[in-house]
Formats: C-alpha cells, sequence, structure tokens
C-alpha cells in the first residue's frame, strides 16, 4: 500500500520490450518488468520491432518507445535526462549507454546505475563500457554464484546473486517422453564461435544411428552447415530461430541436450532443459547453478569428456530418467515471482543510496 505523496521509483533500461526478442538479456528484463508493482514502479523500455510484450502493454506506468530508423539514441537520451530516471538497469555497449554514462558523471544526476553482468568477467569480457558498468554502478548483480565470484576477483566489487528463472508456461516435463528407435540430441542456442556447435556436428558424424537437432541461428551456422555437409551427417536437423513455446516442444521431444559453449554466464537454456526434464552435458568451465553435475548434468572439465559423457547417457536409459527428475526438481528452484521481488529491493535499495551519495555531496 502506498502513502499520499509517495512517487513511483522511475526505471528507465535499455532493453526491448518486442513480444518476438528472444534474446536471453532481453527476456529477463521483461520477465521481471511484468511482474514488478505498477503502483511501485514507473518502467521506460524500447520496442524495437513487431508487438510488444502483451503484460508489459497492459502493465500501468509503462512507457515503451518506439525505435524508428534514425536518432534513436538522441531521442532516448531525453528520456534519461528530461528528468533523469531514478534508476538506469542493465547497462550495454551501445552508444546510448555511452552517452548517459558521461552524461551521469559531468551532471551529477541523481540516476542510480544498477549493472547486471550476465558474463563471467576476464580480461577479455571485462573492459570498455562493461569495465565502467560494474566501477561506477551503485550496485553490481550477477547472474550466478560464479560470474559474481569473477565480479569480485577482478574489480574487487561485491556482487550479490540473483539468478533468472523458469517460465513454466513453456518449460515444462513432459507426461511421458516419447519412445523412438534411438534417442535424439539437442542443441539450442546461438551460432558463434564460443559456442562450438562445430563440436556437436562432429558428435553427429560419429553417431550417424542418433538424430540431432540444432536450434538457433549465427554467424557460424553457414560454416556449420557447410561441416555437416562434409561429413556427410544426414542425420542433422538444422531448426533456425525458435519461440520460447516452439523450443519447449523441442526439449520434450529430446532425450539428451548437449552444449558445448566454453564462454558463458549462466545460460538460461540449461534451466530450461532441466524444466523439460532434459539430461544435460555442458562445459564445467562457468559452473551453472542451473546444473547439478552427476545428478541432472554432466559437465566436461575437457573436451576429451563430452563424448564419453554422451556415450553413458545414450546407453543407461535408467540414469537419464533419474537425471530428468532429479533437473525438474532443481529447476524448481528459479521462480521468476520470486526473482522479481529480489529485484524490487534491489531497485529501491540502489535509490536510497543514490540519494545518499548526492546528499553527502551537498553538504
Amino acid at each position: 500500500m502506498t502513502h499520499p505523496g509517495f512517487r513511483p521509483i522511475k526505471i528507465f533500461t535499455p532493453s526491448d520490450a518486442s513480444a518476438g526478442n528472444t534474446n536471453a538479456q532481453n527476456l529477463t528484463v521483461k520477465e521481471v518488468v511484468a511482474r514488478l508493482p505498477g503502483e511501485r514502479f514507473h518502467v521506460t523500455m524500447l520496442q524495437c520491432s513487431g508487438h510488444p510484450d502483451p503484460r508489459l502493454a497492459a502493465r500501468p506506468n509503462t512507457r515503451l518507445v518506439k525505435w524508428r530508423k534514425h536518432g534513436n539514441t538522441v531521442r532516448l537520451l531525453r528520456h534519461c535526462l528530461l528528468p533523469p530516471p531514478d534508476i538506469y538497469f542493465f547497462p550495454r555497449r551501445g552508444p546510448l549507454d555511452r552517452f548517459f554514462f558521461e552524461a551521469r558523471d559531468r551532471m551529477s544526476l541523481r540516476t542510480a546505475l544498477v549493472t547486471y553482468i550476465v558474463m563471467e568477467m576476464d580480461a577479455t569480457t571485462g573492459t570498455g563500457l562493461i569495465a565502467r558498468s560494474i566501477i561506477e554502478g551503485d550496485v553490481v548483480v550477477g547472474n550466478s554464484n560464479y560470474v559474481s565470484e569473477t565480479i569480485r576477483r577482478m574489480f574487487r566489487v561485491h556482487a550479490p546473486v540473483i539468478h533468472d528463472g523458469i517460465d513454466p508456461h513453456y518449460f515444462f516435463p513432459p507426461e511421458q517422453r516419447p519412445s523412438k528407435p534411438a534417442p535424439v540430441v539437442l542443441y539450442a542456442g546461438s551460432f558463434q564461435s564460443r559456442k562450438r556447435v562445430e563440436i556437436v556436428i562432429e558428435q553427429a558424424a560419429r553417431l550417424p544411428h542418433l538424430q540431432f537437432r540444432l536450434a538457433g541461428k549465427g554467424e557460424t551456422e553457414f560454416s556449420c552447415r557447410e561441416l555437416a555437409a562434409q561429413r556427410c551427417c544426414q542425420n542433422i536437423s538444422f531448426l533456425g530461430h525458435l519461440s520460447p513455446q516452439q523450443l519447449g516442444n523441442e526439449m520434450r521431444r529430446a532425450d539428451i541436450f548437449f552444449f558445448p559453449s566454453i564462454q558463458e554466464g549462466n545460460p538460461q537454456v540449461l534451466l530450461q532443459a532441466a524444466a523439460c526434464g532434459l539430461p544435460s552435458i555442458a562445459m564445467e568451465l562457468y559452473r551453472s547453478d542451473y546444473v547439478i553435475d552427476g545428478r541432472t548434468a554432466f559437465l566436461a572439465r575437457s573436451d576429451s569428456d563430452l563424448a564419453p559423457s554422451l556415450d553413458r547417457l545414450l546407453r543407461d536409459e535408467a540414469l537419464r530418467r533419474s537425471f530428468a527428475v532429479a533437473a525438474v526438481s532443481h529447476a524448481g528452484n528459479f521462480d521468476w515471482d520470486e526473482i522479481a521481488q529480489q529485484w524490487a529491493a534491489i531497485f529501491e535499495e540502489a535509490a536510497a543510496r543514490r540519494r545518499a551519495i548526492l546528499q553527502q555531496k551537498a553538504s
């Protein structure tokens, strides 16, 4: 309940409210904003294409700024300055973020910076505007325990952990996994060098009696298709970009989720697979909190572990069932409603902290 004269906290985020944008970072923001109490938080977001997420379109105290062909940075900067919001949430690496940082510094804006880091920080990732957003952030949050550990190690900045959640409308286990002549192996994610989809294709070439289904698009897709053709892989299906509903359906039809990416934060796709009761094979490097090694997934310490882990799950149906049950149970720990409450507390804390800093400077 709000008291007379209460003013909602104003949040600006350079995130896309479009319904069709399934980028992991934008999905996170949409899920959080949709659950923030409208009477306590006024939120301004972008709308880059198509129709907005219907939950955001119907949410009170929400402004969606449509993306245009030209002049977006200047137009959006006005929303950050006239008047400045209380919170700038989830800065990225774009020109708008750069201009905002400069304006905030030179004009001593009242705007608190809430930084969300979704990638492990190292000499490659922790540079430029990302580094600045950590150093200058009023509150810095990591999306996994390991990501927060890398922030502390590299920048000596305390970063509480807030995980992403799972949407049970799309990601849930099947009543019974469909029987088929041989297990189906699924990869889902973008096609980028760090994702190493080529390793999935090599496994498909090694195991021609299995079906491998690859969901996603990206810069390495053409070379991956060429590699599949060179290796005569008739057992690979390239599925292209999938909506959350389509991805959930694919996960419920598959038997193993194979994800050899080497540079991540806490990939949502591992949580989505877990919620669908899908045993996973991934790399141990980024220590995802969404899987438990040996209980819901196998985490490979090196590339030499990938094929043996896959073979073990393929030949042991009882183990796959055991992993599936444990994965669904573990996924239940990541509830968007509870996570949105954590973000609401962070926003209130950041706004109060920024006000205190500016009052101290003025006195």
